[in-house]
């Protein structure tokens, strides 16, 4: 029998327990449809147990497994948390869409009037204007004739320079625009090369690719440019990431943003170690064992006996990697053993290194969803109330009753995150109080539907993360921001699967930051990529503009 038969009959039945007058009866009853929905919970993981058991099976046996289709199941329903969100964001109205006063008018013509159509009496009256916006896509090829002296005296020649930016066979123009179709528009390659043949230029696709993976013109310091720039210059940061291709091999893109900036970094893991690499922004990582990383190690539930050993083993002072790694042999003699303690202790050392030093601008808060390598890396932790709404719409129940539950129950979930959107408008010390005990009477509630108490439970243990708004009212209260970063990337792949080398994939990270950065700045792309590939630099950098636009927000 499936659940949705299940869940017929139990409908058909309709218990209703307000109408039972003898509380044995009612426990009895309560008790009995509890254990329908556990037992239903049971079933269905035991199918997908027995299921991915056949397809292993039949993977051994040189056959396929069932193949993966969408479909309406509880594995595969939505469980996005946006359509109960959006409920609550106040209607602040249509905004108008004109966008006439952002036209530059480059010339005017006028329409004159046949005059043999006009009567006698037609007086002019002035002009009637309308606005037409037009694109010209010309080719401007250029033969440069470079003057060329010889000096007998010198047995030396001397020659004309090509104006600056232009290198090759190819104009600046043409560079940027290729640039700029390849990582705005997300066209393909081959169809950058069909477009500009369309436009009578004649290039190979081999010459489009080097356009794109050379690092000619430092776009890989503009991104490292703008990463420090952020560090130095926002209050606080964002992170998600996305499984991306490198060569055949599966690799992790971490998006690091805020509305200023937005930023990404191709890595082989998903690690605290990875993360923290990226934090320094070159520099080489240490270690450091003081108060706090000893304070760490026993939050990653390193055991007592191998603290007290670090203890006795190190001082206050940074280490290098040799020297970690020197210590590792003398805890461990066994190689082959302790490998996620290894992982735990070097981390707790790292982060500890991390925040003490001076060098790079340390993250004093960061708001992520709550996968553990995002945790303890910054000096306090956002969460985001998107992510935890979502882990209650996983929540299948079948029993009628448990159903009006979960709805009830997330109705105050959304509406009580609607009062925290109020705040986050009007924040006033004397609403803090009351949203935390608010906080505190929602998820400690015991409904009787034992897997909602459980992930109630879960919830209220993530207070201080989920309530930081109330202390630093400018924080978001979701991770939509690095999400979107996150669809950037995984949009490119729908174009282009994977980078093939490290300059092509160092290419694609520096382009999504400058073109992304710019978005959120309000900078026109193509006139940025083209003042860069032509060495003019007459725009200011994207760092910069993070600079003066949001340096003045820091107390």
């Amino acid at each position: 029998m499936n659940p949705s038969e299940i869940k017929r009959i139990l409908d058909d039945i309709n218990i209703r327990f307000d109408g039972v007058d003898n509380e044995n009866v009612t426990g009895a009853m309560f008790i009995l449809l509890e254990l329908v929905e556990r037992l239903n919970e049971e079933n269905e993981k035991l199918k997908t147990e027995n299921q991915r058991l056949r397809d292993e099976n039949n993977l051994l046996k040189g056959e396929q497994g069932k193949p993966k289709i969408r479909g309406n199941t509880n594995k595969n329903k939505d469980v996005s948390s946006e359509k109960e969100r959006k409920k609550r964001k106040k209607n602040e109205g249509k905004k108008s869409k004109a966008k006439k006063h952002k036209i530059k008018i480059d010339r005017t013509e006028i329409c004159k009037v046949d005059q043999s159509e006009l009567p006698k009496d037609a007086k002019f009256m002035g002009y009637e204007s309308i606005v037409v916006q037009e694109i010209l896509i010309t080719k401007d090829n250029v033969e440069y004739k470079k003057e060329k002296f010889y000096s007998p005296a010198e047995n030396k020649t001397y020659l004309g320079k090509v104006p600056i930016g232009v290198k090759g066979e190819f104009g600046p123009g043409i560079r940027a625009l290729v640039c700029t179709l390849k990582h705005v528009g997300n066209m393909s390659e081959p169809k950058i090369l069909e477009f500009l043949e369309n436009c009578r230029i004649f290039i190979s696709q081999s010459t489009i690719s080097r356009i794109l993976t050379n690092d000619e013109t430092g776009f890989n310091k503009e991104k490292e440019n703008i990463f420090r720039a952020a560090l130095e210059s926002t209050s606080y940061h964002q992170i998600d990431d996305t499984t991306v291709r490198v060569n055949g091999k599966n690799e992790y893109s971490q998006i690091f943003c805020n509305p200023c900036y937005t930023a990404f970094f191709t890595v082989p893991h998903k690690t605290r170690l990875t993360i923290l690499d990226i934090l320094l922004c070159g520099k080489e990582r240490t270690y450091l064992f003081d108060s706090k990383a000893l304070g760490l190690l026993s939050d990653f539930n390193v055991s007592k006996k191998i603290i007290s050993q670090i203890m006795e083993l190190t001082d206050d002072r940074e280490m290098s990697e040799a020297e970690m790694q020197e210590l590792l042999s003398k805890l461990f003699t066994d190689k082959k053993k302790g490998k996620n303690t290894k992982t735990r202790i070097m981390e707790a050392a790292s982060i500890a290194a991390y925040q003490r030093q001076t060098e790079v601008p340390i993250i004093n808060i960061l708001l992520s969803d709550d996968a553990p390598q995002f945790k303890k890396l910054s000096l306090e932790q956002a969460l985001c109330w998107i992510h935890e709404g979502r882990h209650y719409n996983r929540l299948s129940p079948i029993v009628p009753l448990n159903v009006e539950i979960l709805d009830n129950f997330k109705t105050c979930f959304w509406n009580y995150y609607g009062e925290l959107l109020k705040y986050k408008e009007n924040p006033m010390p004397e609403k803090t109080e009351p949203l935390s005990a608010e906080f505190d009477r929602i998820f400690s509630k015991k409904t009787g539907y034992d897997s909602l108490d459980d992930r109630i439970e879960k919830t209220g243990c993530k207070k201080e993360a989920l309530l930081l708004v109330l202390k630093h009212p400018e924080l978001p209260l979701h991770n939509n921001e690095s999400e979107l970063g996150a669809r950037v990337e995984k949009r490119r792949q729908d174009v282009s699967l994977q980078t093939k080398s490290k300059e092509g994939t160092d290419a694609k990270d520096a382009f999504l930051t400058v073109t992304q950065t710019a978005k959120k700045l309000g900078v026109n792309a193509y006139r940025y990529i083209y003042d860069r590939i032509s060495k003019k630099f007459s725009m200011p950098s994207l760092a910069d503009l993070i600079i003066q636009n949001f340096l003045p927000q820091i107390e």
